[in-house]
């Protein structure tokens, strides 16, 4: 299959500009979206690969952008009389609208990953059983193991974004993941351990004995852990969070209220508060897109933009928003390369890339000899948000009650409950640690899923309610 979308649909570039032309017309902006995917993935569980899936899916979307408002209608029929049956709906949002079409992002020749196809390289038997081995030897390592399941997935998509005028820019993404999960049992009791690893690179980053064993190693522990848990206690407690993927608190409790439709329309905590002090001293807030083949990044977004490095809080000082390009203009800012969507047959919106938090000086051994009765979370699993609020709840899935400075046992059942905005103010100390996520996110948001990034040094926050049925 050719990495080029359009050459997939029963038209090229030249033939569909005059419906480009008569469609955008007057609008403020707008496009037509093109892709393509294919992707694979496996899952083995119980002793046996469980289920194998090839899916392949092509499509389009066109959108008219007037004032504040959009019309968009898609299409997986790959024909000119589909595109111009799209370009009658998605058009009639400019009605009465008299708009000067927006210019077409700036390009650059920048590429944060390789056009590769992780689903053609390895093939199904390579990988297949690279997942039997994953369960042997989890097996063979712990007898106390009792269930093992490991998946990988694999996917690459191609897009191009084509604008009235002839401007087109493409982009081809790989995405790779592999996840491990290992159940143990000692005296009736079970419990849990996960680990998981992936990016916008080759599999053989991820399938040596070298990369899989450490993750295997990893979610065994972590389920060994869990088995001499107690129940963590329910209050208010100083906690230390850990490095890496502990920072999706901060994505949900926080990077949502930086994306700029919420800013525009008002609706979140950081609205109207650009130049002000949101954070403590110290706390400085990134998103970056532009991280060589990490889980988040994209060489240009959904909308053609080229992606940056952008500071949302410096200091503590809140010093910008993610933008796409329709609530840039609106706002009277620029686009900051972050006009996301899910899929051919979802709208862009501005999202998160890759979000984290700069180092700071502190080790993480005097944060937690600085708790006098508190919490050492390691590990987050699920939880949720008020993305307008940031009233978040999160499942710890490795936590620890420490006492007079000293660990003393790992706890189980432990939710932090609170609200970002507040939390970033109750930052007193930060690591010198910082670490990225091992590149396995997603983030949701009005019904769209996209894979993200995030990464901070250890923190200890002050006063975060913690939720449990120990005392």
């Amino acid at each position: 299959m050719s990495d080029d979308p359009i050459s997939q649909f029963d038209f090229d570039a030249d033939s569909v500009q005059p419906i480009l032309h008569d469609a955008l017309h007057g609008a403020d902006d707008g496009e037509l979206f093109l892709e393509t995917e294919v992707s694979e993935s496996l899952v083995f569980d119980d002793g046996r690969l469980k289920a194998a899936n090839l899916d392949s899916s092509r499509g389009f979307g066109l959108r008219c952008v007037a004032g504040d408002a959009f019309g968009y209608a898609h299409s997986s029929d790959p024909t000119l009389d589909a595109v111009r049956r799209a370009a009658e709906a998605a058009s009639a949002v400019k009605r009465g609208h008299a708009g000067v079409l927006a210019p077409p992002p700036a390009g650059t020749n920048r590429k944060l990953y390789d056009a590769i196809d992780p689903v053609a390289r390895p093939g199904f038997e390579t990988k297949a059983a690279l997942l039997q081995e994953i369960d042997a030897y989890c097996r063979t390592k712990d007898a106390s193991v009792v269930q093992v399941s490991a998946s990988i997935a694999g996917a690459k998509r191609s897009v191009s974004i084509l604008r009235a005028g002839g401007d087109l820019k493409s982009d081809v993404r790989p995405l790779v993941r592999l996840n491990v999960s290992v159940t143990v049992e000692r005296g009736g009791r079970r419990e849990t351990g996960s680990a998981g690893a992936g990016g916008r690179a080759e599999f053989d980053r991820w399938i040596t004995p070298d990369a899989w064993k450490p993750l295997a190693d990893e979610a065994l522990r972590i389920a060994r852990v869990n088995l001499d848990a107690v129940d963590a206690p329910a209050g208010v407690f100083d906690v230390v969070l850990g490095p890496g993927w502990p920072a999706v608190l901060l994505h949900e409790a926080v990077g949502h209220g930086l994306e700029g439709d919420f800013n525009r329309k008002g609706s979140s905590a950081f609205a109207g508060r650009m130049g002000q002090q949101v954070a403590a001293k110290g706390v400085t807030v990134v998103d970056d897109g532009t991280m060589p083949e990490r889980r988040g990044s994209l060489t240009i977004d959904d909308e053609g933009t080229p992606t940056e490095r952008s500071v949302l809080i410096e200091d503590g000082i809140l010093t910008g928003y993610m933008q796409d390009r329709m609530n840039a203009r609106l706002m009277g800012h620029k686009p900051t390369g972050n006009g996301r969507r899910q899929s051919y047959a979802h709208p862009p919106l501005p999202r998160m890339t890759n979000t984290y938090m700069l180092a700071g000086e502190h080790k993480r051994e005097e944060m937690v000899e600085s708790l006098k009765d508190g919490i050492y979370a390691v590990n987050f699993g699920g939880g949720q948000v008020d993305i307008t609020s940031g009233k978040f709840v999160f499942q710890c899935t490795e936590a620890y009650r420490v006492q007079d400075g000293k660990v003393v046992a790992p706890v189980k059942g432990a939710t932090l409950i609170g609200d970002g905005p507040t939390a970033l103010t109750q930052i007193t100390m930060i690591g010198d640690d910082f670490e990225m996520d091992p590149g396995v996110g997603m983030c949701g948001k009005g019904g769209q899923g996209v894979p993200v990034g995030v990464g901070q040094p250890s923190l200890r926050i002050s006063g975060l309610t913690v939720g449990g049925s120990g005392g």
